[in-house]
């Protein structure tokens, strides 16, 4: 009994600071209105980072769709893959969501560098099967897809992106350290410059210099290349200039960068998890739709790319907030992450909930007139609006939720219950509704929504059930390890 008094005393007393933290940190209460206004601020660029992210490709399908119906097909084919197997990069920049901030909040400085060049190292281990997989992908994709033509294209576009994986995990990991630091714009910045350029260099390579197919990914790769340059250049220029904090970690103890990999690993498995749930869960139900009809298919897809954007404002403030949680948590005070995460997740949530869902229901006829000038298509994507409207008002809980478990470190949590939501409540219940029940495509998105709801409530009644105590002790341990 003496020692779990002792127990609970000490992580009392790490989480109002006695241990760990820092004073100057734990002397500050915050309060909700300064909560909701600093993750708002920092959230805004991120969205504009994430949109033009996210425009990469889609200037790609744009310009290879000049060329022709099967071009564009092998193109879409190269994305899809790409999305999927790439999205094991953001994953594994996850776990710096967690430990960058912390470890700022924390006066740990030369961490955050540390940590950084250490999740590049990881990625860079983790990026062999990847690009394996992109080199060989022919003999993967002819299994799936029956048409020939569309895998060799499909498969010589994936060859060429091996070469943007460097650029591509070194931007992701990039961010993270520079976000950690409340830096938000130079990531924005860099993509305001790049986008345009992307731009540029598919038309150039496709069109005027005559590469055809070839030239939209040396255009990516290029650009991909270029914004991983620019972001180094960001982070040695902050080493460089005079400052009071340092967070860059010398490369003369360059052995310290393939240490303590397991704790970074931990945090980063669950992270994949997490991303790639959803992603096939969808991509799963667009490949399905293919059963109801060309017109049908198009629909979904056209809707999937709708959720898609939308999905991009709730992940934004998901960082910001998510950096916000671990930084009050590095400093040891349980008060401001109590204020942060219900700032996050009540303001926020129903926030963004209730605006996402009245512009996907009352814009519903004109969004999917931007998306195709196909009358039959146009009318049967907006019946799904709504019912992707109505699942913005959890989906967007469910997406900041996410956010605060990153922040307390708890992705594996994330992991188990997007598996459990997605592939044991979600998608069944889609197929059933959708060819049993003969609902079509309102069917398969009536089904993932209850399982998004069973998310949502799971991650909810996590971070309520939150032992702030035992989240700060843990994360002074975790960075006393390094």
């Amino acid at each position: 009994m003496n020692e779990r008094n002792a127990l609970k005393d000490q992580c009392e007393r790490y989480a109002y600071g006695a241990i760990g933290g820092r004073e100057d940190a734990l002397a500050v209460k915050t309060s909700y209105e300064k909560e909701f206004q600093q993750i708002g601020r920092n959230a805004m660029p991120l969205i504009a980072t994430f949109l033009l992210q996210f425009s990469l490709s889609s200037v790609t399908i744009l310009f290879v769709g000049r060329l022709g119906a099967v071009e564009l097909g092998g193109v879409s084919l190269a994305n899809v893959t790409f999305t999927a197997t790439s999205a094991v990069f953001v994953g594994m920049a996850t776990c710096l969501d967690t430990l960058c901030p912390q470890a700022y909040g924390a006066g740990q400085y030369k961490l955050v560098g540390l940590y950084f060049q250490r999740g590049l190292a990881i990625n860079a281990v983790f990026s062999i099967p990847i690009a394996l997989l992109w080199w060989f992908s022919k003999s993967i994709l002819c299994k799936i897809v029956d048409d020939m033509r569309l895998v060799e294209i499909a498969a010589r576009y994936l060859r060429i992106m091996v070469a943007c994986i460097p650029g591509y995990i070194t931007f992701e990991c990039g961010k993270k350290y520079l976000q950690a630091q409340n830096d938000f714009t130079t990531a924005q910045n860099i993509l305001f410059a790049c986008a345009p350029l992307n731009v540029l260099f598919n038309y150039l390579f496709v069109f005027k210099f005559g590469w055809g197919i070839v030239g939209a990914p040396i255009a990516t790769t290029t650009t991909y290349t270029l914004m991983g340059v620019s972001i180094i250049f960001a982070v040695l220029r902050l080493n460089w200039t005079k400052r009071e904090i340092h967070c860059w970690s010398s490369l003369k103890d360059w052995r310290e960068i393939f240490k303590s990999w397991d704790s970074m690993i931990y945090l980063a498995v669950p992270g994949i998890i997490m991303i790639e749930a959803e992603f096939l869960a969808f991509e799963t139900l667009t490949v399905l739709s293919a059963k109801f009809g060309t017109e049908l298919l198009a629909a979904q897809s056209v809707a999937a790319s709708i959720q898609s954007l939308t999905f991009q404002v709730p992940f934004s403030v998901s960082v910001a907030a998510s950096n916000r949680i671990a930084y009050h948590i590095g400093t040891g005070n349980s008060h401001n992450c109590k204020v942060a995460t219900r700032t996050t997740l009540l303001q926020f949530g129903s926030l963004i909930g209730v605006v996402n869902f009245l512009i996907l229901v009352l814009g519903r006829n004109r969004i999917c007139s931007f998306f195709t000038r196909d009358t039959a298509v146009q009318q049967a994507a907006a019946q799904i609006l709504p019912i992707i409207g109505i699942n913005q008002l959890y989906d967007a809980f469910n997406v900041l939720a996410a956010g605060c478990l990153r922040a307390q470190g708890r992705q594996r949590v994330g992991g188990y219950l997007n598996i459990v939501a997605y592939y044991a409540i979600g998608l069944p219940l889609a197929l059933i509704m959708g060819f049993h029940y003969k609902l079509g495509l309102q069917g398969f998105w009536i089904g993932l929504g209850v399982g998004i709801l069973i998310l949502a409530l799971g991650e909810l009644y996590c971070i309520q059930k939150s032992n702030w105590a035992g989240i700060i002790h843990s994360s002074h341990l975790l960075h006393q390890e390094v």
